[in-house]
């Protein structure tokens, strides 16, 4: 099921299952999409990612959930605190399984994505960023969240050191960072990676890191 949300300024879609049970704690993806679905028609962003996978009934498990914004700026960074508000919001809700809280981001959205794990890396389990990058002078703060990069090798919008730095700085922290290089893609890496389904068994495989007090 998709429904239309707006959570501040921010209007999103989100998937439930057919067989949703509100007293039951799901597995979340919050994916933020990139800069060609940016407008006023939140709906749009099934045209793409995760919520596309399920709507074709392919790769992505169907017994989640999926949160998608909408940016309707010109960047997720010029709504960035309210897409932080958002996000933690999405994580509160008595459905969502706190400790299997997923980030993922195209291009654009992959920036967002690295941007969010970075500034609440307490609230994400792991990561999966398509075509994006981040600030790898801060890569100390994903040291704790699984990331796995994608990338096309031919890629002249966001060049593939963007993804590939990055992932060597995670490392470097200590961190567990992976990247997968698409040698005859350009910019759309996304297609060849929101339709494997390895990418969610990877994904929904892996849990928040929680760190022991005392």
């Amino acid at each position: 099921m998709l429904r239309e949300e707006i959570f501040g300024n921010i209007k999103y879609i989100i998937y439930t299952p057919d067989n949703f049970d509100e007293n039951k704690k799901y597995p979340t993806i919050f994916h933020t999409h990139g800069a060609g679905t940016r407008g006023n028609d939140p709906w749009a962003v099934k045209n793409g990612g995760p919520l596309k996978e399920l709507e074709a009934g392919s790769a992505c498990p169907k017994d989640c959930v999926v949160v998608a914004p909408l940016c309707s700026v010109n960047t997720w960074f010029d709504v960035f605190e309210s897409l932080i508000a958002l996000c933690r919001h999405i994580h509160s809700l008595d459905f969502v399984d706190g400790d299997r809280f997923y980030a993922m981001g195209t291009s654009m959205g992959g920036y967002a994505a690295v941007q969010l794990m970075m500034s609440c890396p307490e609230l994400f389990a792991a990561g999966a960023v398509c075509c994006g990058g981040g600030m790898y002078w801060n890569a100390g703060r994903l040291k704790h969240i699984p990331v796995w990069f994608f990338h096309g090798a031919q890629d002249k919008t966001v060049l593939p050191e963007e993804s590939l730095h990055l992932c060597e700085r995670i490392c470097k922290a200590g961190g567990n960072a992976r990247v997968t290089i698409y040698p005859k893609n350009d910019h759309n890496c996304w297609d060849d990676t929101y339709s494997d389904p390895a990418v969610y068994e990877w994904l929904f495989a892996q849990k928040r890191y929680v760190c022991a007090e005392g």
